[in-house]
């Protein structure tokens, strides 16, 4: 399926949230993410189906000042 990840475009075969951020490389659990605007609290990741056409957003925290 086609989804865009951090407003590029990615194919993945996860169907799955959860399936989705390990196929992207994601293993850290100190992310957020949200799904076409709608924050998913990491307890429904695995809970969250994938459709075509998402918009899935993946905030990582940075280090600096």
């Amino acid at each position: 399926m086609n989804i865009t990840v951090n407003a590029k475009p990615h194919e993945l075969s996860a169907q799955t949230l959860d399936k989705a951020l390990l196929q992207l490389g994601y293993t850290s659990s100190a992310i957020a993410t949200a799904v076409n605007g709608q924050f998913i609290a990491r307890t429904a990741r695995s809970q969250t189906r994938l459709t075509d056409g998402d918009r899935l957003e993946i905030l990582t925290p940075m280090q600096g000042g």
